[in-house]
C-alpha cells in the first residue's frame, strides 16, 4: 500500500521521548501521533520485510515524516545512531538490526520537538551544553561521553545539543515548575541504620524547609508531611539517624513524584499539540 491508500492508525501510548541511551533519557510522557502508517512508502522496497541490513545499507530510507508541510526522510543509520548507536548496535556477522517501529517513532519525536523548540527561537551556549553534561555525566568531555554510550563524538554532541534544546523548551512552556529531584542520604559505612551524624539532622532539616523551627531546635508544628512521618525519631539540630533521614528522603520523593507527575501532564499536552499535526509513514515492518 502507499500513500492516501495506506491505513491510518491513531497511536496512543506512555513512552519515554529519547535523546540517546541510558541517562540520556528525559522526559516520561504520553503521546499521540497523528497519523501513523505502517507499511508501502516510496522508499521501501528494499527493506521491506526485512530484518538485517548490511553496513552498506544504513543510509537507506526506512520512514518519512511530515510536519508543517514539510516531508523528511529518516534513513536507518540516523535512528540506529541516535537511539543505541552504531557500534553498540553491529551485530557479530557485520550487520544490523532494522530499527522497529518504536525506536522510529522516538527518533521522529525528538526531530519534532527539537524543530518546534529552534522555531521558537531558543538556541542553547557552551555554558549550558558544559553545564548540562557535568550536571548529567559529572564531565564536560565529550569523547568520554562518546565512549561510555559507544557513540561517536559527533552523534554525542547532537544528542546532547538536542537534550539541551528540549529541556529549555520544556522549561520555557511549563507552568508548573519542577524541583530538583531530591539526593538520597549517604548510607553509613558500617550500614547501621541506627548511625547518629549532624549531617543526617542537617539533611532533614535542609528538606523539612519551614516545618522545622531551628531556633527553637523542634517541629515548628505537627502539621506537616515531615512531622507526621518523623515524629516517632529523635532529631535535633546537631543529630539524627540515617533511618530517620532515609524517611526523610522518602517523604520529598513523594512531594517531588507528585509535582513531577503534574509537570508531565503539562509537557505532554503540549508536545501533543505538536505531534497531533504530524504524520509518520514507516517502511519497514520490524515491529
Amino acid at each position: 500500500m502507499k500513500g492516501k491508500d495506506m491505513p491510518s492508525i491513531d497511536v496512543r501510548k506512555n513512552s519515554k521521548v529519547f535523546i540517546g541511551v541510558g541517562a540520556l533519557v528525559l522526559f516520561a510522557l504520553g503521546l499521540v501521533i497523528g497519523r501513523f502508517l505502517l507499511g508501502g512508502g516510496g522508499a521501501s522496497g528494499s527493506l521491506n520485510g526485512r530484518t538485517t541490513l548490511s553496513e552498506g545499507e544504513l543510509n537507506t530510507p526506512i520512514a518519512s515524516y511530515t510536519y508543517n508541510g514539510q516531508t523528511k526522510e529518516v534513513t536507518a543509520r540516523e535512528v540506529i545512531e541516535n537511539t543505541a548507536g552504531l557500534e553498540a548496535s553491529k551485530q557479530s556477522d557485520g550487520t544490523y538490526a532494522v530499527p522497529p517501529a518504536d525506536k522510529i517513532i522516538g527518533y521522529v519525536r525528538n526531530a519534532l520537538v527539537v524543530a518546534e523548540a529552534q522555531s521558537k527561537g531558543i538556541t542553547v551556549t557552551d555554558d549550558e551544553i558544559n553545564n548540562y553534561m557535568q550536571t548529567n555525566f559529572k564531565t564536560t568531555d565529550v569523547s568520554q561521553i562518546a565512549s561510555a554510550y559507544k557513540l561517536s563524538e559527533d552523534v554525542a554532541k547532537k544528542l546532547i545539543n538536542d537534550a539541551v534544546i528540549m529541556k529549555k523548551y520544556r522549561d520555557s512552556v511549563l507552568t508548573t515548575t519542577l524541583p530538583d529531584a531530591p539526593q538520597a542520604p549517604t548510607a553509613p559505612e558500617d550500614g547501621n541504620s541506627e548511625t547518629t551524624s549532624q549531617e543526617y539532622a542537617q539533611y532533614i532539616i535542609s528538606l523539612a524547609g519551614n516545618e522545622w523551627d531551628a531556633n527553637n531546635n523542634t517541629w515548628a508544628s505537627q502539621d506537616g508531611d515531615y512531622y507526621k512521618q518523623l515524629a516517632s525519631f529523635a532529631i535535633s539540630n546537631d543529630s539524627a539517624s540515617y533511618a530517620a533521614a532515609q524517611t526523610a528522603y522518602q517523604v520529598a520523593m513523594s512531594k517531588y513524584s507528585a509535582v513531577a507527575s503534574k509537570a508531565s501532564q503539562e509537557w505532554s499536552q503540549k508536545i501533543n499539540e505538536i505531534l497531533g499535526k504530524a504524520s509518520i509513514a514507516i517502511y519497514s515492518l520490524a515491529l
